[in-house]
């Protein structure tokens, strides 16, 4: 029997024939239609990139950010709309202030992923609300674990990563993220390789101009999530191009 067209994806509580939910399907494909985001896992520490399309060049540079501080050791980064993404992001900070208020110590990494996953599957169970239309990567660093990331889908389902990629470009993205030794890798070096993968996905001919977003935790930024200093980012920028163009020679 098919599914689609048939009244099934008016509604996230309403399964089709088949056992699918279309509103979640079509959260994720807005997620997928958005700019590049992805996060590397090394040694010490985690590398956060994003590829925020820029769609007006009256934009005001650094507006509009795609990653947040959700609890100083954690940040949370988003690919699919915008306000969804912020919203998340709030409700990411919520939990993290929730638990440090019931326990009286910074809520691990993968405890506040869990939540947030709780938060985003509730919505996809009723039919007055709709599934956020954002693939998440939360990432941090913890006493007990050290660095993590997990992603967090459409449906709730969140997963742990060495590294992972959401997006347009994230086919792109994970198979170069697998070529880098990230056991090996340091954290000035992790923030250059997500440099070059971002430029290497983006796509010049269809995609507008794009600004990096560059963000860590770990050692170097001592233990606190926050954005890679200008020098070093505008250092990886340069680095990148001129490794897409020795690419292009080649």
């Amino acid at each position: 029997m098919a599914s689609q067209g048939t009244g099934y994806d008016l509604s996230a509580s309403t399964y089709s024939p088949d056992g699918r939910i279309f509103q979640i399907e079509y959260a994720a494909k807005a997620a997928e239609n958005a700019g590049t985001a992805i996060a590397i896992k090394t040694k010490t520490g985690v590398v956060v990139a994003v590829e925020k399309l820029v769609q007006s060049k009256l934009l005001v540079p650094g507006s509009n950010r795609r990653i947040f501080n959700v609890a100083p050791h954690i940040g949370i980064v988003s690919a699919g709309l915008i306000a969804d993404g912020k919203h998340l992001a709030t409700r990411a900070r919520s939990e993290a202030v929730s638990f440090l208020d019931n326990y009286r110590f910074p809520a691990p990494v993968k405890t506040l992923a869990d939540r947030v996953a709780y938060y985003v599957q509730a919505y996809t169970l009723y039919s007055s609300v709709r599934p956020f239309g954002v693939s998440a990567i939360i990432a941090g660093l913890d006493d007990t674990k050290g660095p993590q990331i997990y992603m967090v889908e459409p449906s709730g389902v969140f997963w742990g990563y060495n590294g992972c990629a959401v997006g347009k470009g994230r086919q792109l993205a994970k198979t170069e993220i697998e070529k880098l030794d990230l056991d090996n890798l340091t954290q000035q070096q992790a923030v250059e390789a997500a440099a070059k993968i971002i430029y290497k996905v983006h796509d010049e001919a269809k995609d507008k101009e794009f600004e990096l977003e560059l963000s860590w935790v770990g050692p170097e930024s001592n233990g606190v999530h926050s954005r890679v200093p200008d020098d070093l980012r505008d250092e990886a920028i340069q680095k990148a191009k001129d490794a897409l163009d020795d690419e292009m020679e080649d």
